[in-house]
């Protein structure tokens, strides 16, 4: 009798399915203790295979399957967390599109090896949890026998290449890009130039320069499409091309690299960019290994030259332009063999209508947007999903960057029929790219950077926020809530209208966990500005900072004034003040639900000092060192505000210096109160002893500090003060964690691993 595997094989491609042997016989190795565990961990990264966080193993809502319930299937016991307890396999689906057998096998898969969830990403991919690393070589060739590969969906490679969700339907889109999405993802896959990064590589393409379908911005690569008159007089297609883009602990804003680059232009100009990138890239200091930061050392000017003098070595190569007479092709309805009849629509049809339905370019066809809480569904929906879309729109489905599924091609008299097919599976939520549409990266849950439960807060703000979302007022309605577990913006805080990310605060010797509001950033024009964070806020709070945010903007705003300008003008001071009441925490006696996170009953603490009752009004010197460095980083972002950037950036860096100055005092009392004394003595004290080194940021942030103390040649601007202000940020807030740590754990601090594995999918 033959095996899946025998019947499947004709299905997979050669190349793969070798590639997929060698994986295989990697992790036979692997048990064996035969390769090396740094060099094992990029090569399952690689494949899309990640270590997972556990806790008590289960999800905020206690469906997913306990740690211990996969403990007898451990093989071996080493540093690679992977051999503990499962993990997490990512799945690359270029450009989001998949077909319905490729939903059918996703949903096989999150059922036989994972938990029963499909978890959708910021990056249109798709990612199972609770998945042990012997399956992972069974689940890639599934995977690769319906056109699925999960190469490089980790490590230090291309990641998934990302592209408009309504690109060939959209009304204002300057053309496809899908096409030009594809192929780049093609190209790039395994290419011999883009082996050799120090870290990921993130490429997008949007069809308009307005929308965020796309968050071009915010990407080492970005494509606009756009297009313009030739000396022929004909039309021309090309992108205005952006690159250094990113978010992560501290956000670099896209340069303009070309205003347009011709679309037999682009596939060359990504490989000279990736050779660049390989070549001068940062390769040991992995917190400075990005794109963005060799764009912002060379400078654009400098970074272009040396591209299109890479672009001059290049050895011509087909590919670049086999795909253009595919781009050319008009994407058309499909030819359904069922034609539906028209069905009366529900009772809650109006709403949803509303919020998750685009009307198409294509008179006559919508594009339907399938709400998904958190990124979830289940095994059962996605598989109803693919019967639904079999239906009423064939295989035009696709995942969007905001962790939805949205079926396209559906015709608008069908519209009613399909709310009610979508109702009858659990999946008919309205508020779609709304403020009900809330955002978050995996957190606690599973990541291992995680702080706090961003996917905790997430579902109580929709919670709250489905009660009334009927009735809200239109401009708070189309507000964006994003929400990440740390600083590294996972979750997208800093493109968000209202932006949150975790941190926490010691309370009379217990650990509270809180969030940072960040308000300032657009979601719009592609993610076009960052916010900056304005105050933390004890976790269970923060509904309350929405709540308090928003009915401010109905009541003070100008006539047609969005959210972002009216922040900028009530100023960070106002809005700071707005939430003043909500930053002090009870005494532990008074209330103890601000001691535990959103979706878990235990305490949230890592050590319990067993202080005497008195304890609680007792303030170290430390504590108001640092109180006093988050009041100097605030001003920084009020000088900044009022323009006078350099004035802001001085006092970004006092406030580090303060910080550093706080932990300094417990070693040295006695410091001299200059920087010069101060930074030597954090250095020696802190950082050289690794005491101030975070498990998985290492000293990263305290690079911050000792950069700016070195840069005697300080440009002043907008830009650079932001960004220092960020890092001030960081730099406090990882004071306030080795002070946590020093307090908790005064004998000793063990080294810890600077190659730590980074998060989904902006994390640094």
């Amino acid at each position: 009798m033959e095996t899946w595997k025998q019947i499947l094989g004709e299905r997979i491609p050669v190349e793969l399915g070798r590639e997929i042997d060698i994986y295989e016989t990697q992790i036979e190795l692997k048990r064996q203790g035969k390769i090396d565990d740094k060099v094992f961990a990029e090569t399952r990264l690689r494949r899309g295979a990640y270590g997972q966080r556990y806790d008590n193993g289960q999800r905020d809502d206690g469906t997913g399957p306990k740690t211990l319930a996969y403990a007898d299937r451990a093989t071996t016991k080493g540093p690679d967390t992977l051999w503990h307890a499962p993990g997490m396999q990512r799945i690359k689906i270029p450009f989001g599109g998949m077909s319905n057998e490729q939903l059918e096998a996703l949903a096989d898969l999150a059922e036989e090896y994972a938990d029963g969830i499909c978890h959708v990403t910021t990056r249109q991919d798709i990612q199972l949890h609770f998945v042990h690393i012997e399956d992972t070589p069974d689940i890639m060739r599934r995977l690769a026998a319906v056109g699925i590969t999960s190469r490089e969906a980790c490590g230090n490679t291309v990641r998934n290449v990302t592209c408009c969700h309504l690109a060939g339907v959209c009304r204002q889109e300057a053309f496809d890009v899908t096409a030009y999405a594809r192929a780049t993802a093609r190209f790039l896959l395994g290419h011999p130039d883009c082996q050799d990064f120090g870290r990921k590589f993130k490429v997008a393409f949007s069809g308009c320069a307005e929308s965020a379908c796309a968050l071009v911005a915010i990407h080492d690569l970005g494509f606009v499409a756009r297009t313009r008159v030739g000396e022929d007089g004909r039309e021309e297609r090309g992108f205005r091309t952006y690159v250094g883009g990113g978010l992560g602990t501290v956000p670099y804003q896209a340069k303009l690299y070309d205003e347009f680059v011709p679309e037999s232009q682009i596939l060359p100009l990504a490989q000279a960019m990736s050779r660049v990138f390989a070549r001068l890239g940062e390769k040991k200091n992995r917190a400075r290994a990005r794109v963005k930061f060799l764009v912002a050392k060379l400078g654009i000017e400098e970074f272009k030259r040396l591209v299109e003098e890479e672009c001059r070595c290049l050895t011509p190569d087909p590919r670049w332009t086999a795909f253009l007479a595919e781009a050319q092709v008009v994407e058309s309805a499909p030819e359904m063999a069922e034609f539906c009849q028209p069905v009366l629509a529900g009772e809650r049809y109006g709403l949803w209508s509303v919020t998750n339905v685009y009307r198409q370019s294509q008179p006559g066809y919508a594009v339907v947007t399938v709400a998904l809480p958190l990124g979830d569904l289940t095994s059962w929906q996605m598989r109803s999903l693919a019967d639904i879309a079999r239906r009423f729109c064939s295989d035009r489905v696709r995942a969007t960057v905001e962790q939805n599924l949205v079926l396209r091609w559906v015709r608008e008299a069908d519209l009613g029929a399909i709310h009610l097919e979508l109702e009858a599976i659990g999946l008919s939520e309205p508020g779609a790219g709304s403020i009900l549409d809330v955002t978050a990266c995996p957190g606690t849950d599973t990541c291992k950077l995680g702080i706090a439960s961003s996917r905790g807060l997430a579902n109580e703000l929709r919670a709250r926020i489905a009660v009334q979302f009927g009735q809200l007022d239109q401009d708070v309605s189309r507000l964006r809530i994003k929400v990440s577990g740390c600083f590294n913006s996972c979750g997208q805080h800093h493109v968000a209208d209202i932006g949150f990310y975790a941190v926490s605060r010691k309370i009379s010797g217990r650990t509270v966990p809180h969030f940072q509001v960040v308000l300032g950033g657009r979601w719009g024009r592609n993610g076009a500005e960052y916010g900056l964070a304005i105050a933390a806020v004890p976790s269970k709070k923060i509904p309350d900072v929405v709540a308090i945010i928003t009915a401010r903007y109905v009541s003070d705003r100008n006539p047609g004034e969005d959210f972002q300008d009216f922040c900028g003008r009530m100023g960070k001071r106002a809005m700071k003040d707005l939430l003043a009441g909500l930053m002090m925490v009870p005494a532990y006696e008074e209330d103890r639900t601000f001691y535990s996170d959103w979706g878990d009953p235990r305490e949230f603490t890592i050590g319990d000092m067993g202080v005497g009752e008195c304890a609680g009004e007792v303030v170290s010197p430390v504590e108001f060192s640092l109180a006093e460095a988050e009041r100097r980083a605030f001003e920084a972002q009020l000088l900044l505000e009022g323009g006078d950037c350099e004035a802001g950036d001085k006092m970004a860096y006092s406030a580090m210096l303060e910080a550093a100055r706080a932990l300094v005092r417990q070693k040295v009392p006695d410091i001299r109160d200059d920087a010069e004394a101060i930074v030597s003595e954090f250095r020696r004290s802190f950082y050289d002893t690794q005491l101030f080194f975070d498990q998985y940021a290492g000293g990263k942030f305290a690079q911050y500090l000792f950069g700016r103390y070195e840069d005697d040649r300080r440009i002043f601007n907008e830009e650079t003060t932001h960004r220092l202000i960020e890092e001030s940020l960081l730099f406090i807030e990882a004071a306030h964690s080795c002070e946590t740590k020093i307090a908790q754990r005064p004998a000793v601090v063990a080294p810890v691993s600077l190659q730590a594995e980074l998060p989904e999918t902006h994390a640094e």
